[in-house]
């Protein structure tokens, strides 16, 4: 892939539209623009032009006319200025390297007609651009230095987010909100590399051996972040990819209806007909800005036919890959033994209890149970699927799942991204070792190397710590030679 050449792609997603944006970037972006281009005024950088996409009458291409001109000898001053008007057009120029891949970038928003902006592309394709690979504009931007790689996967992350939140996350993390917490703790590791190299190379000068105790001490202040950075991961993987959440319970508890509220339409099918769900029915909601799968379940009871067995095989099929349960029970009748064997089976799994048709409960409902017998205690929440009494605060405790008791985290920088995990944990390991090689006695030299070792996988998620970066923190902390 040649990163020096002008390369041109549509930026909007495929389908029609008021408005379709072409992009070119790259050296020659002006130049190759200029010939299909009838502006009111002259470019300038940051500022968008009215105009209009123009091509030869009856030709076809006038990009590939100036072409076969320019190679006959002709000045461009003698090319056929007849043209016949394509589209209407905007067009805004962000000149190098104040634009997003840093190269010289045009930008033709014209309406978002599939075939108007495909014969865009066609005619810059002609005049010298190629067709830009996926996500070769984003590569630019990072091999330019324009983002790193954490920005570079957040603007995937923003692109696919599905609800606010998920966007406000991805939005930090553009911003870099993930590389600058990490950087702190990567200079105290850069600096506690830089003092054991100058031990090592510039004795002569007085540069004094650090002791074991003080290394420990800055190997575990390197730790410390780092793991806490780790045990976001949990909250922060839930916030990428969503959350499944299984509703079970026996039938006619009202599973179909705290469904439709938390949906907060009638998606399920509700009857007062015990066993009407016989499939299950699936739907995507944003609780607290988490995309949550919502899975309704059949009844699960002794099944009275063929359909019904496979409904509740399902539903306890579901059980088992949910990341949370609801398990709903009717507030208005005793908990039964069936109810609270259903909980012992959602033990694997976080879960709720969701009391429901707390509305038709007079008193304290007695439990029956066999003496002697434990039983499970999950946290409880009563709701009135008929009311909407208690489905904010199923909510809640949903979040509370999600994020800990706090509910979601406020914290920003959080990793959201498996890469990233598996290089902190790369890193913790090797962090580990040079712990193990401290108390060991090994010597310094094999010490760096595991110092090293963690340090990489900090570069693969920050960007590249060079050998020049820590040369100069040695001769500028120690003044060697001074």
């Amino acid at each position: 892939m040649n990163l020096d050449d002008t390369i041109v792609a549509i930026a909007t997603p495929p389908g029609r539209g008021g408005i379709g944006v072409v992009r070119l970037s790259g050296p020659d972006a002006r130049k190759i623009a200029a010939p299909i281009l009838r502006l009111k005024h002259d470019l300038e950088p940051g500022r968008a032009v009215f105009g209009e996409v123009v091509e030869p009458c009856g030709a076809g291409s006038l990009a590939r006319e100036n072409a076969e001109l320019r190679s006959a000898g002709r000045t461009e001053a003698s090319v056929p200025t007849q043209t016949e008007r394509i589209d209407e057009v905007v067009v805004t120029y962000f000149a190098k390297p104040h634009s997003y891949t840093t190269d010289d970038v045009i930008e033709i928003s014209a309406h978002g007609s599939p075939v108007v902006l495909r014969h865009i592309v066609e005619l810059c394709v002609a005049n010298g651009a190629r067709l830009a690979e996926p996500g070769e504009f984003t590569m630019r931007a990072f091999l330019n230095g324009r983002i790193d790689l954490t920005q570079a996967e957040a603007v995937r992350d923003l692109i696919d987010s599905q609800t606010l939140y998920q966007a406000k996350v991805a939005a930090q993390q553009l911003e870099g909100a993930l590389s600058r917490r990490l950087q702190p703790t990567k200079q105290k590791l850069v600096e506690l590399i830089a003092q054991l190299e100058a031990g090592i190379d510039f004795a002569e000068d007085d540069v004094s051996i650090m002791p074991d105790e003080t290394i420990l001490a800055r190997v575990a202040a390197v730790r410390a972040p780092l793991e806490q950075l780790l045990a976001s991961f949990a909250y922060g993987k839930i916030v990428h990819e969503g959350l499944t959440l299984a509703i079970v319970g026996r039938p006619n508890v009202g599973k179909s209806s705290v469904f439709n509220r938390l949906v907060e339409r009638e998606r399920a099918i509700v009857t007062a007909t015990p066993g009407t769900t016989r499939d299950l029915v699936s739907e995507t909601v944003a609780i607290g800005g988490i995309p949550v799968k919502l899975v309704d379940t059949a009844g699960i009871r002794q099944a009275l036919d063929e359909a019904e067995s496979i409904g509740i095989q399902k539903s306890m099929e579901a059980l088992a890959d949910a990341d949370l349960v609801l398990v709903v029970v009717d507030a208005s009748q005793e908990r039964t033994p069936e109810d609270e064997q259903l909980l012992r089976q959602a033990e694997k799994r976080p879960a709720i209890v969701v009391e429901n048709k707390c509305d038709l409960r007079v008193g304290k409902i007695p439990t029956s149970r066999n003496p002697g017998e434990k039983w499970v205690t999950h946290a409880t929440v009563c709701t009135s699927a008929l009311t909407g009494e208690g489905i904010s605060e199923l909510r809640e405790a949903i979040l509370r799942h999600v994020g800990g008791e706090n509910g979601a985290q406020a914290e920003t920088g959080f990793l959201t991204n498996v890469r990233h995990e598996g290089l902190i944990k790369e890193s913790l390991a090797a962090l580990d070792a040079a712990k193990i090689a401290v108390a060991g006695k090994i010597p310094h030299e094999m010490l760096l190397l595991d110092l090293y070792n963690a340090l990489r996988p900090l570069d693969a998620i920050t960007g590249a710590t060079t050998t020049d970066d820590i040369l100069n923190l040695i001769f500028r902390t120690f003044c060697i030679g001074k």
